[in-house]
């Protein structure tokens, strides 16, 4: 500890004489502001850092001892310091944890002598503590109580492991200290420990690279470290890492490396805490810049502060991820004595152990670096391994530097990869752990590019690397049997696909080339052609691989932003993909795409539109040209077939087909076309509006009919109900009949309802019905809030007004950050300047919008007029 200065000296002085409460206060709240001043403004530097928990924790320690002394205190009891304050890492906001030992002859006191003046002493420095504002987690027990708790509470038992004496009855806290140790049981301890970890792992989705990681808890985190020192401790291996290297459970190299991904860790905390002004361990959007900043990292128009702080992050966060699972297969098999289990040749270079991947020697990668690739395919190929020893990724670990150009361009190492590629199974399992133990990053040199890349958009919930995961977890689920239930269609067309590793390729690739500027998707086809050539893919798969790659983005921008119903959208898509196998290996892609951005972003609508569109396409391009008259007869004979199914005498329907054009027909199917004609069967001529809802035949949310006397105000007013009701609206079919009326059909849901759509029928109609009965001005829209990741991520509005494909009307596209209220915003401007809509196509993509809408009217007709209409788009976006 660095000497002290004069302040602290003052402070000490202070100290040594009885104070009053106040005085005590002012000392603590001074002595904790200075050094926190002093951190904030030296550098952002490791031992800055742990010299600043250090003091904290000291000068800590100096006022509970002058409390402690100044308090009328029972003879014999004994303040411990436990948790992270026992530790002796106090950050700036983090709890002072607490335990007072009492004799035994003061366990939990009985009815009769509750009022022992002993208890009253106690329960006054706690009280004392919290007056002088000390936020303390306080526990009182004697040490019989202590071993018994611990007993029945791991949680408990790991505060006690680092338990550190304060002041009163020294020998209390070595009898403390041996009965704690005493009745711990180093083989129990370290698998509750383990499964507690595992669990606290699957709360943070098992990733290190959220976009928004708990710098202490999730995965790759200060906790991991704390678990391992905690499991260590209680064998009794060690309380440092310096330690466990001298006992040889981890190489120097790996100690020095602990000790400083730990110190980083501990740096973004404490700066994290002393920003914040609060106890933040989560690296929120809110404060990332922030703390960037203080770290000296400087924006520039190609790299945000926040993104070179969270790629330095994110690396240490994969080290320690590494490391804490190293140790911990270490330190189990040095506590269950697996590490002297009988092993079984794989070959001459592994060994299974226990179901864990042995390498042969410590040296084999130094010997033959061949096998590092090998190591992977014997993992994917080899039935009964389920991970790799800590002898192997320890190996691995110190093999990194073997990865070099030459390893790269190795022909070897080429066809391993692809045999890796080409698998029948294991391969989300495989490239999983090549990515954590950095071995596909130093193989791929382009993806090791996009590691810990932050994705600075609203809908992406992971780094470009885990999201690449992801997306070949999603395809790779389509071949296997056991997930047929999760995508249907996807899984019929995997299971007629000759070469699954050709979308393998694809996944791998799509967004390896995002961060760099430019389109990613030309330079990761770049990328991918370069890929193949080198592996000795042959032409026609390899132009089918980079084509997948260069176009993944546009299936979906067709299917959410474009009229389905337009034979010309579906000729110049089918232009595009140009060929039966093109189509179905880049829907495939698209929906394990889409799937692997956020769980927010998927929803049974965007798969209708996707399927919608892959089996016009697939028509198309089996030279089938769409011939509309013949589309629209069919769908009226099946939904006549259902009309009768429901009893309705036959012929009913053509009062209502009379008033509809063409338009209806061809944007609904039979289903959605016999259920209009039931709701509306014998009221086409009605005075208020009619509102029928049903339960989505998708499976999610309500599909809501709305027929009533058109007026220019009529979708705005839907809109506000729903913004009011808080649904959000997916889709918007809009058609005006022959006879002067609206016929509207919505897709809504609503997070607030998940399981309890069929309640909510009654009471959409029923409101929905009012408020479109309602007359006078429309209300204002609700100003929503913005959320945290909108603030820290804004979008630009933006408003596009073009003509289609025959002039006839206007395709208005806008972008802007979703909040409540906005689509009303929209319908509002609508409504004001009289602009007709015939479709609406809602797309959320996590907190972003991309809405586009079918509108016509003689506003947009006049450049004055058109230009008004914009800016007012505009104004309502922002």
């Amino acid at each position: 500890m660095s000497e002290p200065t004069g302040a602290d000296a003052d402070r000490r002085q202070a100290l040594s004489a009885a104070l009053p409460l106040p005085e005590l206060r002012r000392l603590l709240r001074e002595g904790k502001q200075a050094l926190i001043t002093q951190f904030r403004e030296g550098k952002a530097t490791v031992p800055n850092a742990d010299r600043l928990v250090r003091q904290l924790t000291h000068h800590v320690d100096g006022v509970l001892g002058q409390l402690w002394q100044q308090s009328e205190l029972p003879r014999g009891a004994t303040l411990v310091a436990v948790g992270g304050y026992g530790r002796g890492e106090l950050f700036p906001c983090s709890d002072v944890d607490v335990l007072l030992l009492l004799p035994e002859d003061m366990a939990q006191p009985h009815e009769q002598d509750a009022t022992d003046p002993r208890r009253a002493g106690i329960e006054a420095f706690i009280t004392a503590c919290w007056d002088i504002g000390l936020e303390i987690g306080s526990s009182v027990r004697t040490v019989e109580e202590c071993v018994f708790e611990a007993q029945a509470d791991v949680t408990i038992q790991t505060a006690m492991i680092e338990a550190r004496f304060l002041c009163g009855a020294k020998k209390l806290f070595e009898h403390f200290r041996r009965a704690t140790q005493e009745v711990l049981d180093p083989a129990a301890f370290l698998r509750a420990k383990s499964l507690e970890m595992q669990q606290r792992h699957v709360k943070y989705e098992n990733t290190p690279f959220s976009l928004e990681p708990n710098c202490k808890e999730s995965p790759g985190g200060l906790r991991d470290l704390q678990v391992v020192r905690w499991i260590a401790l209680g064998a009794g291996l060690g309380r440092s890492w310096r330690e466990l290297a001298t006992k040889g459970l981890i190489t120097r190299f790996e100690a020095t490396q602990l000790q400083r991904n730990e110190g980083l860790l501990k740096l973004i905390r404490a700066r994290l805490h002393t920003i914040a002004g609060r106890r933040e361990d989560r690296l929120v959007f809110d404060l990332q810049t922030a703390v960037a900043e203080s770290f000296g990292y400087v924006s520039t128009p190609e790299r945000r502060a926040s993104e070179a702080l969270m790629r330095r992050y994110y690396w240490a966060a994969k080290a320690v991820v590494q490391l804490n699972q190293i140790l911990m297969l270490g330190i189990e098999e040095h506590v269950s004595g697996s590490g002297d289990a009988p092993m079984r040749p794989i070959d001459g270079r592994f060994f299974d152990r226990a179901g864990m991947l042995e390498v042969a020697s410590d040296d084999l990668y130094q010997r033959d670096p061949h096998a590092i690739l090998q190591t992977f395919l014997v993992y994917q190929q080899t039935v009964g391994i389920k991970g790799l020893s800590a002898r192997t990724l320890r190996a691995l670990y110190n093999a990194r530097g073997l990865m070099d150009g030459a390893f790269r361009n190795d022909p070897e190492n080429h066809r391993t990869f692809m045999a890796i590629m080409c698998g029948s199974q294991g391969h989300t399992h495989a490239f999983r752990l090549m990515n954590d133990t950095s071995v596909l990053g130093r193989y791929l040199w382009v993806f090791r590019r996009i590691v810990g890349q932050m994705q600075h958009d609203l809908f992406h919930v992971y780094t470009v690397d885990q999201h690449i995961m992801m997306v070949l977890r999603n395809v790779r689920r389509f071949f296997i049997v056991e997930h047929t239930h999760e995508y249907p269609f996807c899984s019929q067309l995997a299971a007629h696909w000759d070469k699954p590793w050709v979308l393998y390729v694809a996944a791998l690739f799509h967004d390896v080339a995002k961060g760099r500027g430019g389109d990613h998707s030309d330079l990761g086809a770049v990328e991918v052609r370069r890929f193949c050539r080198d592996h000795g893919i042959d032409k026609e798969d390899a132009r089918l691989i980079e084509f997948i790659v260069k176009e993944h983005l546009t299936m979906s921008r067709v299917a959410q932003k474009e009229d389905l119903s337009d034979p010309d959208v579906i000729d110049a898509f089918a232009a595009t993909v140009k060929d039966p196998r093109r189509l179905t290996a880049l829907y495939l892609l698209t929906v394990a795409d889409i799937r692997g951005t956020s769980p927010k972003v998927w929803n049974a609508w965007k798969g209708k539109l996707l399927e919608d569109l892959y089996r016009a396409t697939l028509r198309a391009l089996g030279g089938a040209k769409p011939q509309l008259d013949a589309e629209i007869e069919l769908r009226k004979q099946e939904a006549r077939q259902m009309l009768a199914l429901h009893s309705m005498l036959p012929g009913a329907e053509e009062t209502l087909w009379k008033t509809l054009d063409l338009n209806y027909f061809a944007r609904h199917d039979s289903g959605e076309i016999a259920w209009h004609a039931r709701a509306l069967n014998r009221k086409v001529e009605l005075q208020t509006p009619l509102v029928n809802a049903r339960l989505s035949p998708l499976g999610e949310g309500l599909q809501v009919l709305v027929y009533a006397p058109d007026r220019p105000d009529l979708f705005a007013r839907i809109c506000g109900y729903f913004d009011s009701a808080q649904f959000s609206i997916l889709d918007a079919r809009v058609h005006t009949t022959r006879a002067g009326y609206a016929l509207d059909t919505f897709q809504v849901i609503t997070p607030f309802f998940d399981q309890a759509y069929r309640d909510l029928i009654a009471l959409v109609e029923n409101q929905l019905g009012l408020a479109l009965q309602a007359e006078g001005p429309l209300p204002q829209p609700s100003r929503g809030r913005l959320s945290r990741r909108v603030k820290s991520f804004p979008v630009t509005p933006r408003v596009q007004l073009r003509p289609d494909e025959r002039a006839q009307r206007w395709v208005l596209s806008v972008s802007a950050s979703d909040r409540s209220g906005l689509l009303y915003s929209v319908a509002r401007v609508l409504a004001k300047h009289h602009v007709n809509l015939q479709l609406a196509k809602i797309s959320t993509l996590g907190e972003r919008v991309e809405d586009t809408f079918l509108v016509d009217g003689a506003a947009l007709q006049h450049n004055r007029s058109q230009i008004e209409f914009e800016t007012e788009l505009l104004d309502a976006l922002s």
